[in-house]
Parts: structure tokens; sequence; C-alpha cells
């Protein structure tokens, strides 16, 4: 697992999904139905900005890389 972790393609992968998801609930987080289930202040709130930190991570990880490269 650890090997998988910093390769680009997983960081790519987890940058782009999880800014989506955060973008996503942060917009419409009270308009997406899962299960009947809906995300409402807080949650909606907590869930974008977890999500948004992954993303930012990721993306630390990939700047970080092409520099190193470079």
């Amino acid at each position: 697992m650890k090997s998988l972790i910093p390769a680009r393609p997983v960081l790519w992968f987890l940058f782009l999904f999880n800014a989506a998801v955060a973008v996503a609930i942060g917009a419409a987080g009270q308009r997406l139905h899962i299960h009947g289930q809906t995300l409402h202040g807080t949650q909606q709130i907590a869930t974008a900005a977890g999500m948004g930190i992954v993303a930012l991570g990721a993306g630390f990880g990939l700047l970080r890389r092409r520099a190193v490269q470079a």
C-alpha cells in the first residue's frame, strides 16, 4: 500500500475526485439525496472541508514531486 500512495495516478485521482466531491457537497449538499439522506448545516460543511483537505494534500504531493523531479 505504501508504494501506491505516492504514485502520480493515485495522487491525481485523489486530487480530482475529492475536489469534485468537495465542490458538489459544498454547492448542493442539501439537494443531493443518497439512500434518502441529505447533508445539512454542520455535516455539509465538515464533509466539504474534509474532502477539500484531502484534495489539497494530494495537490501539494503532486506539486512537490514535480519540483523534486525538475
